[in-house]
């Protein structure tokens, strides 16, 4: 079965019975304040993609990244983390557990034996491995590993031909836990996403940072034209807005704060998360999701833990009207 997903704002409406248009959808962590996206000219719509449009070289700027470092934009972090465990022969893979299931889910249907690893029991488990994934910070518990240990990770792995795929689509609210620095060695891999802290989720805008001779062999199996010529024009300009980026961060901080107060408030205390969603263990969480859905509020519901992720309410009406209905429920 494959994995489930925040964001399904359509069959919510149709289980529940309520339309689509009077939810409040806190279930995807995808910032309710997104880049400002421009009018993109026409002339971009009505030209196929092309790999020389400046945005490779936008990127290495925006990440001062090495110059062995190879650079591959992709239709979100999603097309890299379904084709990369193709490109590798059948292997130990470690994922976090929790965390986010596709990346368990892809590496199991390529062959691979998988196992799930608590980030506690991690490092222990590196050098039983081919290849590590780790989420960095991890999606949905927020835990960060300091810099360092997975560069660690990496030297071990690396001395045995292993790869590190660190998946960091939450990071850039936080660059300073990114390892992008790093970049250009063998058997490290990054994934970056504009889904989440630009907001740009519908635009299917990622990167694949990594191995000059790995992002080529991805390309080669992703084929041509895989990002469309307007998610590559609007990348290009959202990564170098560094000032939006900069205000940004502080924005999120300050929602992030308001949410986890708000939640302390009702009794459903985080337990983890990141600028843009807080992370909640609780025994009835279920209910709570539950709960919440009947008044119109979309919630991201886990069951292994038992707990919910909530993203950040868009406004002060919002946080209101969330606050109102977990007093009802919690």
């Amino acid at each position: 079965m494959e994995p489930d997903h925040g964001g399904r704002l359509n069959a919510a409406a149709a289980r529940w019975g309520i339309p689509a248009h009077q939810w409040l959808d806190l279930s995807t962590g995808i910032n309710p304040w997104p880049w400002p996206v421009p009018h993109v000219p026409a002339a971009v719509w009505q030209r196929l993609p092309e790999d020389d449009d400046g945005l490779e070289e936008a990127v290495r700027s925006w990440l001062s990244l090495p110059d062995a470092a190879g650079v591959l934009p992709v239709a979100g972090s999603q097309a890299a983390i379904q084709q990369l465990p193709r490109l590798r022969a059948p292997a130990n893979v470690i994922v976090p557990a929790p965390g986010y299931a596709e990346h368990g889910y892809r590496w199991r249907q390529a062959g691979h034996r998988v196992r799930a690893v608590a980030s506690d029991a991690l490092d222990a488990a590196v050098d039983h491995a081919d290849v590590v994934v780790w989420i960095q910070p991890n999606n949905p518990d927020g835990t960060v590993m300091p810099p360092g240990v997975l560069l660690d990770w990496h030297a071990r792995l690396a001395r045995r031909q292993g790869w590190l795929v660190v998946d960091e689509a939450f990071v850039d609210a936080v660059p300073g836990q990114s390892i992008v620095s790093a970049v250009g060695a063998p058997g490290l891999v990054v994934m970056r996403s504009l889904g989440k802290f630009f907001g740009l989720a519908g635009a299917r805008g990622g990167l694949v940072l990594g191995p000059q001779q790995l992002c080529e062999r991805l390309d080669a199996a992703l084929g041509p034209w895989a990002l469309s010529g307007p998610a590559r024009w609007v990348m290009c300009r959202a990564i170098a807005d560094h000032d939006w980026q900069r205000a940004n961060r502080d924005r999120l901080q300050r929602a992030s704060d308001r949410l986890a107060a708000l939640l302390r408030g009702t009794a459903l205390s985080p337990t983890g998360g990141t600028a843009l969603f807080s992370y909640c263990l609780h025994p009835r969480a279920e209910l709570i999701r539950d709960g919440l859905a009947r008044q119109g509020i979309l919630v991201r519901l886990f069951d292994q833990p038992s707990a919910l992720r909530i993203g950040l309410p868009p406004d002060a009406a919002s946080e209101q009207r969330l606050r109102r209905a977990l007093a009802t429920v919690v």
